[in-house]
C-alpha cells in the first residue's frame, strides 16, 4: 500500500448573509472566484465525510481528541455551527449528492430499515434512483476528473455503484459499516466493496482510515497530467461501529477518560462555549432514563467503558493523521492552494449499543466475536460507543443518531479555501446538507441540471447555493425530517419533534430552539395555535416529499 499520498475532500458552501469570502481587503462573491473558468482554471473541490462524528469531537468544536490537522483546517475558514443532516447516513448522502430530499432520491428510509408499506414505493428504492442529478455526474461533465473511495450506503448492485454514477475511479464500501481491518460485516455475509464497480477482496494490510486516503491520493496522482481540476469525495468508515483501531493508536489515550462520561459531558459544552460553538448559556442534557451515573459503576464497568472511548479517540485521531498526510501531498505537488475543502459529518453522534437498538446482533456478536476487555479493539471484537459516551459528544444537544432532536440532525462542519480568507469564522446561519451541491456548483462556475440532463428528467435541486448574492436574508431558517417514523420539523427559532418512547411519547412536542436548544421544554399545550401551524407544515412538506409513515418501526 503506498503511503505517500493523500486527500481531502471539498465543497464549498454555507455562508452568512452579509460578506463570505474576501481576499486582502475585497469581499468577494462566488462568482469573482470561478464564473467564466475554463474547466481547468476552475478550483478542485475535496469533500470529506466522517462518519458518526459527534458535534465536539474536534478540539475546533471542543473536543479533547488531538485533531491538529482539521483544527487548523477549520480555524482557517468557516466552521458552520448551525449545519443540519438526516438522522442516519445513506439518506443524508443521498442529499449531500442531490441537493434534493433523501424521500424522492431512493433513501426515504435506509435500504436495511423499510417497512412493508415502503417497499416498491418511488423514493424507497433503497439505492440513489435517476430522479435527481449526481453531483459526480454534473462536475463529471463539466470537465472535473471524479474520484471516490471510502462508504458509499447508495446501493449495492454494479447499475447503483459510484462507477454507474459519475466517477471516474472508485473504491467503495457498499454496506452501512464494515469492520476497519476486514471486510466483517453486521451478522454473516460480511461487508462488500466494489473498485471501478467490480467486487474486489480487501487487500490484508487493510486499515480503512489509511486504505482510504492512500487510494484517493493514488487516484488524484494518476490525473495530474491531464490538466483538468478534480472532485475527490473522501468518506471515511470510521468512527462509525466496531470500535477498532491499531493498538499503538489505542494506547495514546490510556487513562484520558478516567473522569467518565458525566464530566467530559460538561467538560466539552464549556470547551464547545469557549470555542463559541454553542450558545453561551448551553446546559448538559439528561442521561437517557435507566442509565446509570459514572459515579454509580463498579470499577470493572468503569475500566471497561474507557476503553471504549479510548478505541473511538484513537480511530478520530488517525482520521487527522491521515488528513494531514493528504494536505501534505496536495501541499507537494501544489494543489492545495486552489483546492476548496468541505468537512462534515453524516449525523449526529451514534449513541446505539448491543442493548440500545441492536439486541437482535447479540447473538451473532457473541458468536463471532471475543469482547472481553484485553481484545477490544481489535478486528475480531465489535464494540459501539453507547449512549453515555454519545451524550458527552454530542454537547448540549439531545439524543443523537437515528432521531430527529437535535443531537440526532446537528452536525459538525467546516469549509475552507486557502486563496481566500473568510470574514467571518464562525456563521451561525441555517444551512442543510442539502445546501452543499447548489453552493459548490455556483462556486466553481458550474450550472445546475434543471429538466433534462444525460437524456432523463430530473428533479430540480431544492437546497439553495449558500453564496452572498444568492442569500435571502429575510428568510426565516426552514426544513422538514423524517425517518423510521420519527419526524421533525424547523421553522424560525421553532422545533417540531414526534419520538417514539423512550426518545419521546409518540405525541407531537414542540420547542423554542433560542430559549432551548437543548429541547427540554415542551411548550405544545403552552402554544397550541403554533403547534398547529407547525403541524400543518410539516404535512406540507410529507406531502411535497412523498413521506411514507412506516407500518413497521425499527428498533434502531
Amino acid at each position: 500500500m503506498q503511503k505517500s499520498f493523500l486527500v481531502a475532500v471539498a465543497i464549498v458552501a454555507m455562508v452568512t448573509a452579509c460578506t463570505w469570502l474576501k481576499p486582502e481587503q475585497e469581499t468577494v462573491t462566488g462568482q469573482s472566484v470561478a464564473a467564466n473558468a475554463t474547466s481547468s482554471q476552475r478550483p478542485n473541490i475535496l469533500l470529506i465525510v466522517v462518519d458518526d462524528l459527534g458535534f465536539t469531537d474536534l478540539g475546533s468544536f471542543g473536543g479533547e481528541i488531538e485533531t491538529p490537522n482539521l483544527d487548523q483546517l477549520a480555524n482557517s475558514g468557516m466552521r458552520l455551527t448551525n449545519f443540519y443532516t438526516a438522522p442516519t447516513c445513506s439518506p443524508t448522502r443521498a442529499m449531500l449528492l442531490t441537493g434534493a430530499d433523501n424521500h424522492l432520491v431512493g433513501l426515504g428510509n435506509m435500504a436495511e430499515l423499510l417497512s412493508p408499506n415502503q417497499k416498491g414505493q418511488p423514493g424507497y428504492e433503497g439505492y440513489l434512483n435517476d430522479r435527481a442529478a449526481n453531483l459526480a455526474e454534473v462536475l463529471q461533465q463539466a470537465g472535473y476528473n471524479t474520484y471516490m473511495t471510502g462508504k458509499w450506503h447508495l446501493g449495492k448492485q454494479a447499475e447503483h455503484s459510484p462507477a454507474a454514477r459519475g466517477f471516474d475511479k472508485s473504491y467503495a464500501l457498499l454496506n452501512g459499516g464494515g469492520g476497519h481491518f476486514d471486510d466483517l460485516g453486521l451478522f454473516e455475509g460480511g461487508a462488500q466493496y466494489r473498485e471501478d464497480g467490480k467486487l474486489v477482496k480487501l487487500p490484508e494490510d487493510f486499515y480503512s482510515t489509511q486504505f482510504f486516503t492512500e487510494k484517493l491520493m493514488q487516484y488524484i496522482d494518476s490525473g495530474k497530467q491531464q490538466n483538468k481540476p478534480f472532485f475527490a469525495y473522501l468518506a471515511y468508515s470510521a468512527v462509525h461501529w466496531p470500535l477498532q483501531a491499531p493498538a499503538e493508536s489505542i494506547a495514546k489515550y490510556r487513562g484520558k477518560y478516567e473522569q467518565g462520561y458525566d464530566q467530559l459531558h460538561e467538560q466539552r459544552i464549556n470547551n464547545a462555549i469557549a470555542q463559541g460553538v454553542v450558545p453561551a448559556d448551553s446546559k448538559p442534557v439528561p442521561r437517557l432514563q435507566g442509565e446509570p451515573a459514572w459515579a454509580d459503576l463498579d470499577e470493572e464497568k468503569k475500566h471497561y467503558e474507557q476503553r471504549k472511548m479510548e478505541i473511538y479517540a484513537a480511530m478520530l485521531d488517525d482520521v487527522d493523521i491521515y488528513m494531514g498526510k493528504l494536505l501534505n501531498y496536495l501541499k507537494s505537488t501544489g494543489q492545495y492552494d486552489n483546492t476548496i475543502i468541505f468537512f462534515m459529518s453524516d449525523n449526529g453522534a451514534e449513541g446505539h449499543d448491543l442493548e440500545h437498538g441492536l439486541v437482535e446482533a447479540i447473538p451473532w456478536v457473541e458468536k463471532c466475536c471475543n469482547n472481553r476487555y484485553e481484545n477490544m479493539g481489535k478486528p475480531d471484537s465489535y464494540l459501539l460507543v453507547g449512549p453515555n459516551w454519545a451524550r458527552a459528544t454530542a454537547g448540549p444537544y439531545k439524543h443523537y443518531k437515528a432521531y430527529t432532536s437535535e443531537g440526532g440532525i446537528k452536525a459538525p462542519a467546516f469549509i475552507t479555501y486557502p486563496q481566500k480568507t473568510f470574514a467571518q469564522p464562525l456563521s451561525t446561519q441555517f444551512v442543510t446538507v442539502k445546501d452543499v451541491m447548489p453552493t459548490l456548483l455556483q462556486l466553481v462556475g458550474v450550472e445546475a441540471p434543471a429538466g433534462q440532463f444525460l437524456g432523463r428528467e430530473v428533479l430540480p435541486i431544492t437546497g439553495r447555493s449558500l453564496l452572498v448574492n444568492s442569500v435571502d436574508t429575510s428568510a426565516l431558517p426552514e426544513a422538514g425530517w423524517e425517518l423510521i417514523g420519527r419526524r421533525g420539523y424547523r421553522h424560525g427559532d421553532w422545533k417540531l419533534l414526534h419520538q417514539q418512547a423512550p426518545y419521546g411519547n409518540d405525541a407531537w412536542q414542540l420547542y423554542n430552539l433560542v430559549t432551548d436548544p437543548g429541547e427540554q421544554k415542551n411548550l405544545a399545550a403552552k402554544h397550541p395555535q403554533k403547534l398547529q401551524a407547525m403541524i400543518k407544515r410539516w404535512q406540507q412538506y410529507a406531502k411535497k416529499n412523498n413521506v411514507i409513515i412506516p407500518d413497521w418501526y425499527s428498533s434502531y
